[in-house]
């Protein structure tokens, strides 16, 4: 591939800018970082987290937040470039299959999530992002709530039935076999760069982004150099430009160096 001119990158957090094993950003991505904003590079976060679930990156700066899966965007002064949220509608005809096929649902808000009821895998899940669990509320709840993502713990059969008779207006995003988050149609990680581009008036084929999940597919193949992480599996390595090594063996860095970037 010829040298491009990079002027946004996109980073995945959990597996690709934090280590699963560590709960940590590596020294070599942190310096990394630096070396991007220096040559004035924007450096944008592109999560499935919510905003205020984004605990783990210190005091690391960046440019801008696509959370939620593209379904809340914010520059870094919490400018709203975006929002989309879940339909009344579609939240009304959830709350009736739930009455008879309960299964942890987690709700996000602009200020909280909350959830109908947790369970082992619940918990385990969120340790493994290192979140604590999520605070219990009534399901009717969702109704008085603007909703932007629902995490569903179902596996990929449930989701198809959700998403084919439920939540038809919504699409899923998933990075694990556990869950799914849920979004509104059409909305993901390549919608929320598509709107930080217009903000910022930078061109597609001047981007770059980083990720390890299948929520990641999306904008790996919208920017001009996709990378994948070492870590990810092997439906989103086909999916991107480059492949790189691991979180925890200087992935980000390696290939910033590779595409003579920094």
């Amino acid at each position: 591939m010829n040298k491009i001119e990079i002027k946004a990158v996109f980073f995945d957090i959990d597996g690709t800018l934090v280590s699963f094993e560590t709960h940590q950003v590596p020294q070599s991505t942190i310096e990394a970082l630096d070396a991007l904003r220096q040559k004035g590079i924007k450096v944008v976060i592109a999560t499935g987290r919510p905003l205020h679930d984004i605990n783990n990156l210190g005091d690391l700066e960046f440019d801008g937040y696509i959370t939620a899966n593209g379904a809340y965007c914010v520059t870094k002064d919490k400018e709203l470039l975006h929002n989309n949220l879940i339909s009344t509608e579609s939240k009304e005809k959830l709350l009736e299959y739930l009455k008879i096929n309960p299964f942890p649902c987690l709700f996000v808000t602009e200020g909280e999530s909350f959830s109908n009821y947790i369970d082992e895998q619940v918990i385990s899940i969120n340790k493994m992002v290192n979140l604590p669990a999520p605070a219990i509320a009534p399901v009717e709840r969702v109704l008085e709530c603007d909703i932007f993502q629902i995490d569903a713990f179902i596996d990929a059969k449930e989701e198809k039935f959700l998403i084919d008779n439920i939540l038809t207006d919504c699409e899923g995003n998933r990075w694990h076999p556990a869950f799914v988050d849920l979004n509104v149609k059409g909305n993901n990680k390549a919608t929320g760069i598509e709107a930080f581009l217009k903000h910022y008036n930078i061109k597609q084929e001047q981007t770059m982004a980083f990720g390890d999940g299948g929520n990641d597919i999306s904008m790996l193949e919208y920017v001009a150099l996709g990378v994948a992480m070492g870590n990810a599996n092997d439906e989103v390595k086909a999916k991107a430009d480059f492949v790189t090594l691991s979180v925890d063996d200087q992935g980000i860095s390696h290939a910033l160096k590779h595409f003579d970037i920094v």
